[in-house]
């Protein structure tokens, strides 16, 4: 298997895009460290499944806001594995911050907080000991990265964001054969943004997507993406360095 003794830590692993990603990372036989915000439970609870089907992972909990508890988990995976030889920056939380009726001030902080700034806390953490044997960094943006999103500026504004961080921390890191990209995903089945499929109120928001969905698919799956960023951690991905691959069913490709 292509990844077989490969050491893997994905960030927001417990559930959605991220746990589907920790799943193939282990089907192609990387040992997985699947890291929760506070909840370890559904990490283990991934794990379990991992490990019932013949692969290799551990559950950790590291909320990705705190420096020193990122520096902590990296230093205890460094010690028991010896390296990281691949990065997915999956943690994140999406909700609407309209600004017309009184802006919910720290929410929109939370946001950065845990969408960016986490993601670069994490990739900090984590350089210093891959600069020393190369390895591949995937971040998880967003469609909504690349355009914009009625009420949902700051979610947009930090996924922008995280393509930027990406292709700038590609061209520092290239040289020490470490690839950095990142993958936007559109509206993807998940429990973040079970609300948009199922609150009678977002209904005219869903319709509106469909509308404007060239593949006639409104979402795709979590195995989607987990395919994508299988490809991008791969030896296949050599030449790849600073890219934000689209997979949003062509949605923000146009009218």
């Amino acid at each position: 298997m292509e990844l077989t003794g490969k050491i893997a830590v994905v960030t927001g692993g417990s559930q959605g895009i991220g746990a589907a990603i920790a799943r193939q990372l282990a089907a192609d036989g990387a040992m997985v460290g699947i890291i929760a915000s506070s909840d370890v439970g559904k990490a283990k609870a991934v794990v379990a499944e991992i490990e019932a089907k013949g692969g290799k992972a551990f559950a950790e909990a590291a909320n990705v806001t705190d420096v020193a508890g990122v520096q902590a988990l990296v230093e205890r995976v460094i010690a028991k594995y010896g390296r990281i030889d691949i990065l997915i920056n999956s943690a994140g939380v999406f909700y609407p911050t309209p600004v017309t009726e009184g802006a919910d001030i720290p929410a929109a902080h939370r946001m950065i907080d845990i969408n960016l700034n986490g993601t670069f806390n994490v990739i900090a953490a984590v350089a210093p000991h891959m600069k020393k044997t190369g390895g591949k960094i995937v971040n998880i943006a967003s469609c909504a990265g690349v355009m914009g999103l009625k009420a949902y500026s700051v979610y947009c504004a930090t996924k922008a964001a995280i393509i930027m961080l990406s292709r700038s921390l590609a061209i520092e890191l290239a040289p020490f054969d470490i690839n950095v990209n990142a993958i936007a995903p559109g509206n993807t089945a998940t429990p973040m943004n079970e609300d948009i499929r199922t609150k009678p109120e977002l209904a005219g928001f869903l319709t509106a997507m469909a509308e404007r969905t060239p593949s006639g698919q409104t979402y795709s799956e979590p195995q989607d993406m987990a395919n994508l960023v299988s490809f991008l951690v791969s030896s296949k991905s050599r030449a790849i360095h600073g890219a934000t691959v689209l997979a949003d069913e062509g949605f923000s490709a146009g009218m």
